[in-house]
């Protein structure tokens, strides 16, 4: 297997990529840093496609190990032929390479080892070579009768003869790919309800069949969350007739002889036991793997688009976290996220102390110059907002709200960083906290969260754990290093997402930070226990030092590219010659306009560039909405067959994917990502229902 040529064509790359990058890979080098830092190298590969290179590779290299196993595994039993050798060799995926190892697989007690034991694998290869008359094989038969073995009768010694060749004929591969190929052609995913009499969100999926060519990946996981839950029975339709044909047509010479009607009998008995089990299972699962990765594929690109949301710069937030029986929790925090003040007011159900609550706010507003409310979206968030959006109508407007996502607020609150944090607050509070920083800061702020509970996902609780949590923290690792950490302010829970930095190094960071005060330069790091040139090499040029010694640990300029900066620094960068430049300095263009980019904007965030959260200082109820009214939203997810979009009541609408475009679109990833502004219109308003559809269509 030519590892470089695959990954070469599967990502359509030159040669010098694939070798420099797994190169890099196989040194140590976190993706990170490959992919800012050795862009000459790589070709300027994303960090994206870094991500999916290495999982590739990693699977090839896996594939290639197994291969080697089973090729010595079969050559130990004496059964490896040339022939064998060179499919095994050939197998591009390891559920094929399983396929070809099966025949010589050790098995637990079957009804063909069984068999086995008692002798009869002789008599099976005679009935299987069908060259004998019919009297010849019930007197060959007669020969393997041996009453302490078990076999009392020909029909007995027939019988297990017949239990070996349907075992044989099940582990054949090439059977079990033409039955594959057959069951994603022809086979159908069929679910009913085990008790339709109960009411469950599955009942659209009671009487149920979808091909398997092309049943979504969404409805795939709808269906195992039902069957998991026992409400729902799913089993995969092939077309068994026809199947059975095809292998009779392969095996059997005459079906007229009795060695053609036993092994007619055999490969029924085959199919029935042996081969739809288990290609159910393989095809079952292979469907549920493709929608696994779709889900965690989006779910990592909503993760993307949540993290980069811009900050909120220089403003005092007040961040509310709403309920009803046990009041709504108030923070203040500062422009840099430090904790002000705290209350709790109890303008909801069942107190209803609204006036109360509107001047102990006023009161707050007034003292620390609050800009902005963030109130969380959860349990008592529509009534609270009510309250806020008078209030605001009361002191002129001069300040304005937005809902924020509250969804893992109350794990952070709980959770080790928070208590941390906070250790003689209640748990409520920092709640309202974390709800005012995910505005001030959402990536700071987020990473503190298992990314599991950020509510950007669907059905993420029902896919591969491990998985899931890889990919969602390359995410966050991606994230945090494209948007650079301040080395001086960073928590912890920030720093551990850095390349090359384990939360164990991150803690001591910040201990040295806590013990000789602030960092004056990124040499410094190297003072830090733990942290060797190696790991300075992949993290000093993500982390960012504002007000040092040296202005260059303010961009994302590397150290070991300051000499090439330091001879930038005095000209004239709008009008250079980079062509020039890259001789004379003799470094590589791409890593050139990084650092000319980094010198003409110091300190810059891109989080900058992209669409600010919507402040409002009015409310609008879901009574307000009429058809074809065309209103300003937020994306707030993004799944399999739409878009969510709050748009300023409290239920966030839907876009069905059918209304995203007027052109055919695979995915809602096509149009719209999480925290995208948009325009739409109104199709329809379900008040009772709380369902609100949306379009952008004709807008």
């Amino acid at each position: 297997m030519d590892i470089v040529k695959i990954l070469m064509e599967e990502f359509n790359l030159q040669i010098y990529q694939v070798k420099n990058t797994i190169k890099l890979l196989e040194e140590g080098n976190t993706i990170p840093f490959i992919a800012r830092y050795r862009k000459e190298q790589t070709g300027d590969l994303k960090d994206t496609v870094l991500r999916k290179f290495y999982d590739r590779y990693s699977y090839l290299i896996n594939l290639q190990e197994r291969q080697q196993e089973v090729i010595r595994l079969i050559d130990a039993q004496g059964k490896l032929t040339e022939s064998l050798k060179e499919d095994i060799l050939k197998s591009e995926t390891i559920q094929r390479l399983e396929d070809l190892y099966r025949p010589f697989r050790p098995k637990r007690r079957t009804r063909a080892s069984i068999a086995r034991e008692k002798g009869l694998e002789g008599l099976a290869k005679l009935i299987f070579s069908q060259d004998v008359v019919d009297h010849k094989l019930k007197e060959e038969a007669f020969n393997y009768i041996d009453e302490e073995k078990g076999i009392a009768t020909e029909e007995e010694a027939i019988s297990g003869a017949m239990d070996i060749i349907a075992e044989d004929i099940s582990d054949n591969p090439h059977y079990r790919d033409m039955i594959k190929k057959i069951a994603y052609e022809k086979g159908t995913i069929k679910s009913e309800a085990i008790d339709s009499e109960v009411e469950s969100p599955y009942r659209v999926y009671y009487d149920f069949k979808e091909a398997v060519r092309s049943i979504p990946n969404h409805r795939i996981l709808a269906i195992n969350r039902g069957e998991n839950e026992k409400i729902l029975k799913v089993s995969l339709v092939l077309p068994d007739e026809e199947i059975t044909s095809k292998i009779k047509a392969q095996v059997i010479k005459d079906k007229t002889t009795d060695a053609g009607k036993y092994l007619d009998s055999a490969i029924e008995d085959s199919y029935k036991r042996l081969i739809l089990p288990s290609i159910e299972r393989e095809i079952r699962s292979t469907l549920t793997e493709r929608a696994e990765e779709e889900a965690i594929d989006v779910f990592a690109l909503n993760l993307r688009s949540l993290l980069m949301q811009p900050p909120t710069k220089d403003v005092v937030i007040m961040g509310i976290d709403p309920a009803y029986r046990t009041g709504c929790k108030v923070a203040i925090i500062d422009e840099t996220g430090k904790l002000l003040n705290y209350t709790t007011v109890y303008p909801t159900e069942p107190q209803n102390k609204i006036e109360e609550a509107k001047e102990v706010l006023k009161g707050f507003i007034d003292e620390y110059n609050v800009n902005i409310v963030a109130i969380g979206n959860g349990t008592g968030s529509r009534e609270t907002e009510l309250v806020i959006a008078e209030l605001i109508d009361e002191l002129g407007g001069n300040i304005s709200y937005t809902i924020v996502n509250e969804a893992g607020a109350s794990v952070y609150s709980a959770s080790e960083v928070g208590q941390a944090e906070f250790p003689d607050l209640d748990v409520s509070i920092r709640g309202a906290i974390s709800i005012a920083r995910r505005l001030q800061d959402p990536l700071a702020e987020l990473v503190k969260i298992d990314p599991k509970h950020i509510g950007v996902g669907q059905y993420q609780h029902d896919l591969n754990q491990k998985r899931l949590e890889e990919a969602l923290r390359g995410v966050v690792e991606d994230c945090v290093n494209t948007v650079g950490v301040d080395l001086n302010t960073a928590s912890p829970s920030l720093l551990k997402y850095v390349a090359g930095i384990s939360y164990k190094l991150a803690l001591s960071i910040v201990q040295f930070r806590e013990k000789g005060g602030k960092f004056r330069n990124r040499e410094e790091l190297l003072k830090v226990k733990g942290l060797g040139p190696k790991t300075f090499t992949q993290c000093a040029g993500f982390l960012r030092i504002d007000d040092g010694d040296n202005p260059l640990d303010n961009t994302a300029v590397h150290p070991e590219s300051y000499e090439i900066a330091q001879c930038l620094i005095g000209r004239d960068l709008e009008k250079v010659d980079l062509k020039e430049i890259s001789k004379e300095l003799g470094v590589g263009m791409l890593t050139l306009q990084d650092i000319v980019e980094e010198l003409k904007r110091p300190g810059r965030d891109p989080r900058d560039e992209l669409p600010k959260p919507i402040f409002r200082k009015d409310v609008l109820k879901i009574e307000d909405l009429r058809p074809n009214m065309v209103l300003t939203g937020t994306v707030r997810n993004v799944v399999d067959f739409g878009v969510f979009v709050d748009i300023g009541v409290k239920q966030d609408g839907l876009i069905h994917i059918s209304e995203l475009s007027k052109e055919y679109i695979k995915h809602p990833k096509e149009v719209l990502k999480v925290g995208d502004i948009v325009n739409v219109k109104i199709l329809n308003v379900d008040a009772a229902r709380k369902r609100i559809s949306l379009s952008m269509k004709d807008l």
